[in-house]
């Protein structure tokens, strides 16, 4: 599921994925509009099934992640950190699983 949301410090808007378990696989940049937030998310699920679009990366402190970029290469997410690469190959199969099809909880009406 997706979760479109506004930063109460920055008023920003941002997205998240998360898993069935309510883990954050994925968390999305600021936005200065919720139409761009929203417009993310829709870039995600229409990028999250070609393989190319994921950035690897090994961090400094030997951890990894991923990023999923647009066509363009802009990084529209960024994922967690994960203990190992295995990690994060799975944390990229479930983006790649479920974000074409998730819902999208707009967190920012009351």
């Amino acid at each position: 599921m997706f979760e479109l949301f506004q930063s109460e410090k920055s008023q920003e808007y941002y997205f998240r994925l998360k898993a069935k378990n309510g883990q954050i696989i994925l968390s999305s940049q600021g936005y200065s509009s919720k139409a761009g937030a929203a417009n993310g998310i829709e870039s995600v699920k229409k990028n999250a099934e070609l393989d190319e679009r994921f950035e690897r990366k090994e961090t400094e402190s030997g951890k990894w992640r991923f990023n999923i970029k647009a066509a363009n290469s802009q990084i529209i997410g960024t994922s967690q950190n994960y203990a190992s690469k295995d990690g994060m190959e799975n944390g990229i199969q479930s983006v790649m699983a479920n974000a074409p099809g998730a819902e999208v909880k707009d967190l920012t009406v009351a």
